[in-house]
């Protein structure tokens, strides 16, 4: 397959490469040398229009499809994946600037999402409802499940194709279209994906691809006829654009500064490696990266310097090498806010004991950075860095560990490295976060288990049938 076929420079409408623009334009560059890849034409507010109708006009059709129909489609665009994996993962690598071998992982579990949602296609069923006393007697009640109708879905750059497919692949299941709106910083995974679902045979207009600025993306936030906003992205603009959705339901998949607490029971040599790669792997770029370390004090010099060993073993480099863990940050401006946080921490008293510097200007590659003696009113504490920067403390007491990591406005994911059940059971029920991973790192997905978060890390959970659940509505009938 030729370049063109899977990088065109255009919006992906109707099956159709549409986009006149010459003058308003996106520069994609690979996120290492800053290359240019490509000059995308952002649509404007005609095209975006036209997307809107014209995803209204597919489900339409698409909505009366057959279960059977549509886990074939699924099953079409899994196999028109695998068979062009290595061609998204180059593309991955490229303009997300993420490590070869962790964009290997996210294809393969975009397969396992693609096959997946075939699979709950088949599993879409309403309920027979007990009605037959008093009012109700000699009546029978039931529903029957109907897909919600066209879906606004807007992905990260952080996973491209994967948390794009958290929305398309479910929504597909449920029988709705779908107008995906790509990160700025990463629409090239997307357009390839709306062209591999042409050649596939998915009729037009069911996914669109529509690469826009905030101006015109605001039209399909308001307009009426989207029926569902499903949105991964930071905490304030996912909050602000629930305020502008209006009437439309709304999932909202945010950030965090997830913490993993260290036991004094835990075995510190696979906590400390495990740690190191989920707090700096693709240069902590990840929602559920580790942030925040506390550290049993009976046992916390030791696990300091195991940690420490754990992060010089960490590859620092070009993204397209194997076996590189930190690349460079998505943008320079990222990696300016990086260092200006840690700054602004050591002047309030903050000690690095890794890193907090530069590591390569040229390629935007900020070092892995460990600090302590921090306070939760530093932003390196208190937000979301999305960057390779971790902070660990000293704690003495179980139950105000606790506390601490609540004290965050985030809740998304927590670790917990221990083997006591009561610690576990403690973590469990006072813990607020959206899962608790034991004796792993909060970093820990499946793709079809329920992820999500609370507080200001989201509204609803993602994860195959979850998602297509929120993507479709019951209707009663009773006779």
């Amino acid at each position: 397959m030729e370049n063109r076929e899977i990088l065109q420079a255009k919006s992906f409408i109707n099956n159709d490469w549409l986009g006149h623009s010459t003058t308003n334009v996106l520069v994609v560059k690979n996120k290492f040398d800053q290359t240019t890849l490509a000059n995308v034409a952002y649509a404007d507010a005609s095209e975006v229009q036209f997307s809107i109708a014209n995803s209204v006009q597919a489900f339409q059709s698409f909505s009366k499809k057959p279960a059977e129909e549509r886990r074939d489609y699924l099953l079409k665009i899994r196999d028109g994946l695998l068979l062009e994996k290595e061609k998204f993962i180059n593309l991955i690598v490229s303009e997300a600037g993420k490590p070869i071998d962790y964009a290997k992982v996210e294809v393969e579990r975009s397969l396992f999402i693609l096959q997946s949602a075939a699979e709950e296609a088949m599993r879409i069923s309403g309920e027979v409802i007990p009605m037959d006393y008093g009012l109700g007697k000699e009546k029978i009640a039931m529903t029957k499940k109907f897909p919600v109708g066209p879906v606004l879905a807007i992905s990260p750059f952080n996973f491209p194709l994967n948390l794009a497919l958290h929305k398309i692949a479910p929504a597909l299941a449920a029988g709705c279209s779908v107008i995906l709106k790509p990160s700025p910083f990463t629409p090239l995974t997307a357009l390839a994906f709306g062209s591999l679902c042409k050649r596939v045979g998915l009729p037009a207009g069911v996914v669109n691809v529509v690469v826009c600025q905030n101006q015109e993306a605001e039209l399909m936030l308001q307009d009426e006829r989207l029926k569902l906003l499903s949105f991964t992205g930071s905490a304030e603009v996912g909050w602000m654009l629930k305020s502008k959705a209006g009437k439309k339901k709304v999932v909202l998949e945010l950030g965090g500064n997830a913490a993993v607490i260290v036991d004094r029971s835990a075995q510190l040599e696979v906590a400390a490696k495990a740690i190191a790669l989920g707090a700096y792997n693709y240069s902590g770029q990840v929602c559920i990266s580790v942030q925040r370390i506390y550290v049993d004090h009976s046992v916390y010099d030791q696990f300091v310097s195991l940690l420490k060993e754990a992060i010089a073993a960490l590859k620092i480099g070009n993204p397209i090498e194997p076996g590189v863990h930190v690349g460079p940050l998505i943008d320079r401006s990222h990696l300016e806010r990086i260092d200006h946080w840690i700054q602004e921490a050591k002047h309030a008293g903050a000690e690095v004991i890794v890193g907090g510097n530069i590591h390569n200007l040229e390629n935007n590659i900020y070092a892995p950075s460990l600090l302590t003696k921090t306070n939760p009113t530093m932003k390196i504490v208190s937000e979301e860095i999305f960057g390779p920067v971790a902070i660990i403390e000293k704690v003495e007491y179980f139950d105000e560990v606790i506390k601490e990591v609540n004290r965050s406005r985030f809740g998304l994911q927590a670790g917990l490295f221990t083997n006591q059940i009561s610690q576990m059971k403690y973590a469990h029920d006072n813990l607020e976060v959206g899962a608790l991973i034991i004796n792993g790192i909060p970093g820990y997905r499946v793709d079809t288990m329920p992820y999500g978060g609370v507080k200001d890390s989201g509204l609803g959970r993602e994860g195959i049938s979850y998602a297509t659940a929120d993507m479709l509505e019951s209707r009663l009938l009773i006779y």
